[in-house]
């Protein structure tokens, strides 16, 4: 077995982990780690199918495509972990009184 097709492999198996997690855990966070799970194996396969015949040259697209993807990951998960705290936030409140649109025309 040759390492890219470990890695594919293993990439293909976090994939699934991560997408079993999403629909099976209710808890948000928890759904926000699956999904880092689940693109954490996006990324592997395509570090694995970056590999070529000559190992000391291998894909560069694959690579930049990774390094993208990991910073635009970071700054999303950063954002859904932000709304998770909103709504949470939302949730704890009192329900507040109906307030009286005014006079109706």
């Amino acid at each position: 077995m040759t390492g890219a097709v470990l890695f594919v492999a293993t990439g293909g198996v976090l994939t699934i982990v991560g997408l079993v997690g999403v629909v099976a855990i209710g808890d948000l966070i928890r759904r926000i780690v699956a999904v880092n799970v689940m693109g954490t194996g996006v990324f592997v396969v395509l570090a694995g199918v970056a590999a070529r015949a000559d190992p000391e040259q291998p894909d560069p697209v694959p690579h930049a495509l990774v390094l993208t993807g990991i910073v635009v990951t970071v700054s999303i998960t950063a954002i859904a972990l932000a709304l998770v705290q909103r709504v949470e936030a939302l949730e704890r409140q009192p329900d507040a009184p109906p307030q009286d649109p005014g006079p109706h025309p």
